[in-house]
């Protein structure tokens, strides 16, 4: 809640300033990556090297340097957050930038992507124990301080996922499954390039109005669930558990979905269906239905398209990269997923500030117009985003 010169909220400046660094870092850290020509490959390298940096700045984030509210620590979250974000997209753009290649058919990709997802979906799960963990911590360790006990636990997470994170940069035999040449285009080129293709344009906007409607619900689910409905914060807690694990339920149906329909009409129609499920949040205590079930209802409507549009960005991304390795013949696989991700980043912040400037208009029990705005802008953007993907043009297979 602090600000800078009375204006400036500490948490706005961090994401400015961590939007302001990826329009810089994500092309470079592409562009280094496509015109690798390392003996281990373009992409493991990069992957391998970040992994203890990432390790590291996860932690410092959460050991300031005063135990008290202070400037100083301001200052340290920014600079260590700015860092994490650093390290953890010189890992990502790299490990992504393989999919075209390792996944060679439409099925390939989509497949691979659901367990892209999965995993995703699993260390979220994971990471959301932290509490219970550093309740483990506390007494095995015999800590009384409470902050002592989630900083051992916030060390204990990190490594285990430092460890998930150099598995795959040791084990894939990238020159066995990559066969992609480097890349000799200039980075501004090659930036300018992925510009012009077509596809990736209304790909990327509409993933940027999807991850900004995505962020405006996330967001706003746990106060949904204890202004609209007067549940418990715990059972908000389960509603975000129940639509992650139902979610994972439904990938095999989105896998078989794809396969029958393609990837644009599931695209679409997910978004559509997102779009529904959001427009039932603003009705939450104001129709002669339960409050609690009206909400678990939104959740599970929302269960199939959270788990197909988690799926099908990277699959249709990497589609995306190999008609365009097919017809130009240079393999800037990196450049396009770096756009990609400044478009998600871009998206997930506009996202978390337009909920910061609805809830404005009330959060609170018997004030709650700013959340219900929140919901009725999620579905909107939704709608906007499946409208926009309709001038993809999806290639015959």
């Amino acid at each position: 809640q602090s600000t800078w010169f009375h204006i400036f909220n500490i948490l706005a400046i961090i994401l400015a300033s961590g939007r302001f660094v990826d329009a810089f870092y994500d092309p470079f850290i592409a562009r280094m990556s496509d015109k690798s020509s390392g003996s281990r490959g373009r992409r493991t390298p990069f992957m391998l090297y970040s992994v203890l940096p990432s390790v590291i700045f996860c932690i410092f984030v959460f050991y300031p340097p005063v135990h008290t509210a202070a400037k100083a620590n301001e200052v340290w979250l920014l600079i260590s957050l700015t860092l994490f974000f650093m390290a953890t997209t010189t890992y990502a753009i790299p490990y992504n930038a393989m999919l075209p290649e390792i996944a060679k058919t439409r099925k390939e990709k989509v497949r691979l992507s659901s367990f892209q997802q999965a995993g995703f979906v699993v260390g979220i799960i994971i990471a959301a124990q932290t509490n219970a963990i550093a309740d483990v911590m506390r007494a095995v360790f015999h800590q009384n301080e409470r902050m002592a006990s989630v900083q051992y636990a916030v060390i204990f997470l990190a490594i285990l996922g430092g460890t998930a994170m150099i598995l795959p940069a040791l084990a894939i035999n990238e020159k066995r499954y990559c066969t992609a040449l480097p890349s000799a285009t200039p980075l501004w080129s090659a930036l300018r390039n992925s510009f012009t293709n077509r596809n990736f344009i209304f790909f990327i906007v509409a993933c940027f109005s999807y991850y900004m409607a995505i962020n405006l619900i996330s967001n706003g689910l746990l106060y949904f669930a204890r202004v609209l409905a007067g549940l418990s914060a715990n059972e908000g807690g389960l509603l975000m558990l129940l639509m992650v694990v139902v979610s994972l339920a439904f990938y095999p149906l989105v896998i078989y979905s794809v396969k029958m329909a393609g990837e644009k009409r599931i695209f679409v129609v997910s978004l559509f269906l997102l779009a529904f499920a959001f427009f039932v949040v603003p009705m939450v205590g104001k129709i002669l239905v339960s409050p609690r079930l009206l909400l678990y209802l939104s959740v599970l409507l929302a269960a199939f398209p959270v788990a197909s549009l988690g799926i099908l960005p990277n699959a249709m991304l990497a589609g995306i990269i190999d008609d365009e390795v097919e017809k130009t013949g240079d393999n800037k696989e990196g450049m396009f997923f770096a756009v990609n991700f400044f478009a998600i980043k871009l998206g997930q912040t506009a996202g978390l500030a337009l909920f910061a400037m609805l809830t404005i208009y009330g959060k609170d029990p018997g004030n709650d117009a700013g959340l219900r705005l929140t919901a009725i802008a999620g579905s909107l953007f939704c709608i906007i985003a499946a409208f926009i993907f309709t001038g993809f043009r999806e290639k015959a297979h």
